[in-house]
């Protein structure tokens, strides 16, 4: 089995800047364009949702853009196909970048939790990221997906208390994310001072407790947040920033000019 592709990058001295995108967003035809604009443009990780119909923890624009997935024939089966000719590179330039599944528990038990894992292997996924799997309970899943080579990233929050970040940071393949604020993706306000000093203040917790490195996103816009959260973090995830900036495109040519055009700014 060949090292995951996120384990190897970890191995690097280097800050991370992490992409999150929502799969045929906001027209059918954009994934694989996308993709190949965002590793073009600079995207060391990409984050893929993993659309559903009632994604508790992410705010409007990505419930909205979930919601233009599913409409657009999103599945997971249909995703791990686009991961798949993206790793071949069919209809785009082959992608090398590690790739993330983010998404809920349910529509992976539904699709059955041993065939789920061993298909995103399958198909060139590196890791996951389940936010209503409990650490606590995910020794099982943890153990089946390690044993076929996938990262699984667990969350951070700022009320999040020390020895349960050392729990979080030990069950973590690679790497911990940390919502920067308690909320749902794309609400944060981290301009003003308070906010931003209070972030500081728990970032520098984590890193004291952590062994591993680890990440953070919500509310994570432009070059200047990005190159804020390296100096706390290991990487800067941005999501909400990117669906809004291509969210207008009518055509998928024009979805990932857009994408990798934003993306350049935060680089």
């Amino acid at each position: 089995m060949s090292q995951n592709r996120i384990t190897t990058l970890l191995q690097q001295d280097k800050k991370l800047l992490i992409a999150y995108y929502m799969p045929e967003f906001p027209v059918i035809g954009s994934t694989l364009p996308v993709l190949e604009a965002l590793e073009a443009s600079g995207a060391d990780i990409i984050e893929l949702g993993m659309p559903y119909s009632d994604p508790i923890g992410d705010g409007p624009v990505i419930q909205e853009a979930a919601h233009t997935a599913i409409r657009n024939g999103v599945t997971i089966r249909h995703l791990l196909e686009l991961v798949r000719r993206a790793r071949l590179g069919e209809g785009c330039r082959k992608i090398t970048a590690p790739i993330l599944l983010m998404g809920y528990c349910n529509p992976v038990i539904a699709y059955g939790v041993d065939s789920f894992l061993h298909d995103a292997r399958e198909a060139g996924v590196d890791g996951l990221l389940i936010p209503d799997l409990p650490p606590e309970e995910a020794a099982d899943f943890l153990a089946k997906a390690k044993k076929i080579g996938l990262t699984v990233v667990f969350l951070v929050s700022p009320v999040t208390p020390p020895e349960r970040i050392e729990l979080i940071d030990a069950l973590s393949t690679d790497f911990s994310y940390c919502l920067a604020v308690n909320g749902t993706t794309g609400t944060a306000k981290l301009s003003d001072a308070a906010t931003e000093s209070m972030v500081d203040d728990y970032l520098k917790r984590v890193r004291q407790h952590a062994r591993k490195k680890f990440v953070v996103g919500f509310g994570i816009k432009d070059k200047a947040r990005v190159e804020h959260m390296w100096g706390l973090a290991d990487g800067a995830v941005v999501g909400t920033a990117l669906l809004q900036h291509i969210a207008a495109s009518a055509t998928p040519e024009e979805c990932a000019r857009l994408a990798g055009e934003f993306w350049k700014t935060l680089r």
